[in-house]
């Protein structure tokens, strides 16, 4: 069985923006598109006054609202297969349970009625950090959300976040036919080498060293995978979240891993993570390792 591709949509303009991201990965990857919206409007529309005036329910608005977002996506991709549903349940948690059978969730960056200044919205920040499926916060500027740069780039942590990372990094790289940006940053403890400045240099060199053999080893076996993936691997020295930031201004997508920790139900993202949902130039793939 085939997992979809599960959309979160509720007739903004940035979900919209995630459908067209969506349609457009699903026709890559040749997978299924789920389309959801989700709203307690079954518990807040009975208990509102009746005003007398003639309006759109809750209900007839999602039904518009999952119907639109179809039409948008069969005219973009007539080959992906698309599905709807209308669920009365948080829209967070009906995206966390359309997860568990899911290949991946997406969603806009920010919903209908939250405040223009945010720059995240609730439902993306809760899904990005509790999900046990790779999910894509679609955000950035029009060249990365067009993949004009031709280009995947991967945050490459710590063995215990970034191994499904790097697996998600290859196969969309493959997928694409474009070249994937693996980047390992490192930092020198400021006491090291204080001591002896004419020795400052040995320790930076060794943490650089010792990046690049940890970067090494994280891409091995899916270089192995994919030999045909073109890497640029790159080790910089300073925190990680800026240097990601900054690099995302030339990419597609940016893959980061996320580790999630069974039985725990509380947000689960660093900071890196936060940083890029926040601030990334193009759409972020928030990727699970479970420990």
């Amino acid at each position: 069985m085939t997992l979809p591709l599960v959309v979160g949509v509720d007739g903004s303009d940035a979900s919209l923006l995630a459908v067209d991201w969506a349609v457009d990965e699903a026709a890559r990857r040749d997978v299924p598109l789920r389309l959801i919206y989700a709203s307690l409007w079954e518990r807040y529309e009975g208990a509102l006054p009746s005003t007398g005036r003639k309006r759109p329910s809750e209900q007839v608005l999602a039904e518009h609202i999952v119907a639109s977002a179809a039409e948008r996506a069969a005219r973009r991709a007539e080959a992906v297969k698309v599905s709807t549903d209308i669920v009365s349940a948080d829209a967070a948690d009906a995206l966390l349970r359309a997860g568990n059978n899911a290949f991946a969730l997406v969603t806009g960056a920010r919903g209908r009625g939250e405040l223009q200044g945010l720059l995240l919205g609730s439902v993306g920040l809760a899904v990005a950090a509790r999900a046990h499926c790779p999910v894509v916060v679609v955000r950035g500027d029009d060249a990365g959300l067009a993949g004009t740069h031709e280009r995947i780039l991967l945050g490459a942590g710590d063995a215990a976040t970034g191994g499904e990372a790097v697996r998600f990094a290859f196969d969309e790289a493959a997928v694409r036919g474009c070249t994937l940006d693996a980047v390992r940053a490192w930092r020198c403890p400021a006491h090291e080498g204080a001591d002896h400045p004419a020795l400052a240099d040995e320790p930076m060199h060794q943490h650089e060293e010792q990046a690049s053999a940890q970067l090494d080893e994280r891409l091995r076996d899916a270089m192995a995978e994919h030999p045909d993936v073109r890497v640029r691997r790159t080790t910089v020295e300073g925190p990680a979240r800026r240097i990601l930031v900054n690099r995302s201004a030339a990419a597609d997508l940016v893959i980061i891993g996320a580790r999630r920790r069974q039985g725990h139900y509380g947000l689960q993202l660093g900071r890196v993570s936060h940083t890029l949902l926040h601030h990334a130039h193009c759409p972020v793939a928030v990727v699970p390792q479970l420990v």
